[in-house]
């Protein structure tokens, strides 16, 4: 059976041109920002074929998000927090490079994140055995196999459709700080875990005691929501996650 990587390119995108960025100050406060392309490339390459030689993979797959967000027509502060962060040098530049040379997967309004779930959670596109590669931890709300570059020594792991659910469900009142979508107030990680084994029910109630809507808490799920097979088509876009 063909094994291929579904490698998330954004991290490794971003972190690769910023690690190739100059800058330098020539006096009288003038400064140049450069960046090496052929040097990233090279590095792009390596990162690349050493996932694929570490892994015992026959194929890599590379997923990139559109510059247009889904998300944001849900809920409009979705990475607002963002906005004013600047994009490396030549990451334009970089994505085109992925394109002309790798096997590469880049749909209208969505992100890596959605783009690797669908692959990952369908056969239409890709066959065989697949690793989702990538150190977001938002990756374990899809079933399937997973593989963090950042932490080798757990290998790959199997995320099952209950845990995946599960993991959604955490998401939903946990919230995302660095994506901008704040779940319930006063909620983490941790408290998260100790009530959404009650299902939908239980995560609705816990909104509605923070005085939250049931349909403000559907928003926040929505958003935390990665999108798996099933869930969009080219033609008719994202159909949003709505609970059992």
């Amino acid at each position: 059976m063909t094994k291929t990587l579904l490698i998330d390119a954004d991290i490794i995108l971003y972190q690769s041109c910023c690690a190739v960025e100059v800058a330098t100050d020539w006096g009288n406060d003038i400064w140049t920002l450069v960046a090496d392309l052929k040097e990233c490339r090279q590095r792009v390459d390596v990162i690349l074929a050493e996932l694929k030689s570490d892994l015992k993979a026959d194929e890599i797959v590379v997923c990139l998000s559109d510059k247009e967000n889904w998300r944001k027509s849900v809920y409009p502060e979705y990475k607002s927090n963002r906005k004013k962060t600047r994009k490396p040098l030549i990451y334009p530049e970089m994505k085109k490079y992925l394109h002309e040379v790798y096997r590469t997967y880049e749909w209208p309004s969505l992100e890596a994140d959605d783009v690797l779930g669908i692959l990952s959670t369908g056969g239409r596109y890709v066959k065989g055995e697949k690793i989702i590669v990538s150190e977001d931890k938002d990756l374990k709300t899809i079933p399937g196999l997973l593989f963090n570059p950042g932490k080798p020594e757990l290998g790959v792991i199997e995320v099952t459709k209950q845990e995946a659910d599960r993991n959604h469900l955490i998401q939903s009142l946990a919230g995302d700080r660095t994506d901008g979508y704040p779940g319930c107030p006063g909620v983490g990680p941790i408290w998260a875990e100790k009530v959404v084994d009650g299902g939908w029910d239980s995560v609705v109630e816990v909104y509605e005691n923070a005085g939250i809507t049931a349909q403000e808490a559907l928003v926040q799920a929505q958003v935390a929501r990665i999108l798996r097979t099933g869930e969009w088509t080219k033609a008719k876009g994202v159909k949003l996650w709505q609970p059992k």
